[in-house]
């Protein structure tokens, strides 16, 4: 998980909230300085300081965080017992009692947790939104007359609920106005769905339209779309590596680059959260000793990481990871499915964000669901690999093309960050994305609290520990009109449960101090 002990990380060692510029391991350092130079193919470029915080919680607030959890598991137990008894009526899925020698498929530690602990506050998760999830929302209300099991509606909306929790970086997910019009005209011509794959009847020249500008967007040769941006990553991974392969992974990465990985066959090898030691480790001993038992070398060695990580707010130490991978000769695969849009000068991504050449990266993969306020995910980067994608990959040959109107979205959307609709509107909202994460976290550190991930992200985890305040403060701000995406495990560790702020080019100065304000108040009282 992230670094266990206090302050910020920074080159790879651990400082107490101390500032200090960060790149690749080669090159020219300014001691604490702001900037420092690096060799790059020779050439010489300039990165802005790197900032991260992963502050260790004070030791009374981890005792009562496992005890909270302690009681809660006593509790558990006594219900299990209770339930088994005929005391209490169980509501869970069980195990038929002709199958009770068989192994079991519901008795885990997980399915205890889950019936005993999640269930509890499940209220949190899952909240009907009944509008467009812009800076402001509605919200159907529910109850529960169960303890969670169920729920009813009241037939009440919650208005105007202020919208923490969306992944709609640039306010791109908004309500029809007439800048949508060109996506109206597409489901007029074209229609809702494709009702084939891309091999097949599928391929329309929208798809070529966006590919295109994806590639330019990126300035990289080539790029292929796709319905899904969860498959992108699990379907295409698998046609590019494989049995005597080796991928070398963030322990952090996201589910869908796990199940990518593990379904390739290739090894796996998994190297501490941006922890460039660990990963030189892991390709040093791949060169030297190859694969196991046979001692070849290895037929590929893939570095799987992600631009900005959504449950720590850490941005990949990308300078780094791309020297490593030049020395020692291995292939990089970035997710920037939160980082597209979201940082960068101009909104396009880590590569920018540091100032760094297209060509470094060897695999690009990237999402529209969160700055472009549609759905999907494309691969990007040489022709070649493109070119082979679109005869290998599972989801060209097996999956539905992306929906005509889905597409022009995200044309639309891209066109504006890009500026080629002749205004300087995209731009705009990229420089308001950063005002508003810079301003938010700084206040959240002002009034004292522990939040993860670096400066730049506008994906924000505000530590809460407790299991019972995770379920109070959720309520609590929900009551505010305020919602909130609040994590706890299996998502993270037993111990970091969260609140998980995503900031928005939409959010108004007011509407972050709102935020701010009642977040004092209830958390004080929680």
């Amino acid at each position: 998980m992230a670094n266990s002990g206090g302050g910020a990380v920074c080159n790879g060692n651990l400082h107490n909230h101390r500032k200090q510029s960060d790149g690749s391991q080669s090159g020219n350092y300014t001691e604490n300085g702001t900037v420092k130079e690096a060799q790059q193919n020779g050439k010489p470029h300039i990165y802005k300081p790197f900032v991260e915080f992963f502050e260790e919680a004070p030791l009374h607030v981890m005792v009562f965080t496992y005890l909270g959890y302690g009681i809660g598991t006593l509790f558990g137990y006594l219900r299990d017992f209770m339930r088994n008894w005929g005391i209490e009526k169980c509501n869970a899925a069980v195990e038929r009692e002709e199958q009770k020698d068989f192994v079991p498929l519901y008795q885990n530690f997980e399915n205890f947790y889950t019936r005993n602990l999640y269930m509890r506050i499940r209220d949190n998760w899952n909240r009907p939104v009944c509008s467009a999830p812009g800076s402001l929302f509605d919200m159907l209300e529910r109850v529960s007359d169960d303890y969670n099991w169920t729920f009813r509606y009241t037939g009440r909306i919650i208005k105007d609920v202020i919208n923490m929790g969306s992944y709609n970086f640039l306010g791109m997910a908004a309500r029809y106005d007439e800048s949508m019009r060109t996506v109206k005209e597409v489901l007029e011509a074209y229609g809702v769905g494709v009702a084939s794959t891309r091999h097949e009847m599928g391929t329309l020249d929208k798809h070529a339209e966006l590919e295109d500008l994806v590639a330019k967007f990126l300035n990289v040769e080539a790029a292929m779309v796709f319905g899904m941006g969860f498959a992108t990553n699990s379907m295409n991974i698998p046609a590019l590596v494989g049995k005597g392969c080796l991928i070398l992974s963030d322990e952090l990465n996201h589910a869908s680059l796990v199940l990518g990985a593990r379904l390739s066959g290739a090894t796996i090898r998994i190297f501490k959260h941006n922890n460039m030691q660990s990963l030189e480790k892991l390709l040093r001993d791949a060169v030297i000793y190859g694969q196991p038992r046979t001692r070849r070398a290895w037929k590929k060695i893939l570095i799987l990481v992600e631009g900005i990580y959504s449950m720590e707010g850490s941005i990949v130490r990308l300078p780094q990871i791309v020297a490593l991978k030049k020395k020692y000769k291995a292939y990089l695969y970035i997710d920037e499915a939160h980082s597209i849009g979201s940082v960068g000068p101009t909104g396009r991504g880590v590569v920018e964000f540091f100032g760094m050449d297209p060509r470094d990266v060897d695999v690009y993969m990237g999402t529209f669901t969160k700055s472009f306020g549609s759905s999907g995910g494309y691969i990007a980067g040489r022709k070649d690999l493109v070119d082979y994608l679109r005869i290998h990959s599972h989801s060209a040959a097996y999956a539905v093309s992306m929906s005509p109107p889905i597409a022009e979205q995200i044309i639309r959307s891209m066109k504006l960050i890009m500026g080629l609709d002749g205004t300087t509107q995209g731009l705009q909202r990229v420089q308001q994305l950063a005002k508003n994460t810079r301003y938010f976290r700084q206040r959240l550190n002002e009034m004292g609290f522990i939040i993860y991930g670096n400066e730049e992200s506008p994906v924000i985890p505000l530590l809460l520990y407790m299991p019972g305040k995770v379920a109070a403060f959720a309520r609590h701000l929900l009551k505010r009109k305020i919602g909130v995406v609040v994590v706890g495990f299996p998502a993270t560790p037993l111990a970091e449960a969260r609140a998980r702020f995503c900031i928005s080019a939409a959010h108004t100065r007011e509407q972050l101090d709102t935020v701010d304000l009642l977040y004092h108040e209830d958390i004080t009282h929680v």
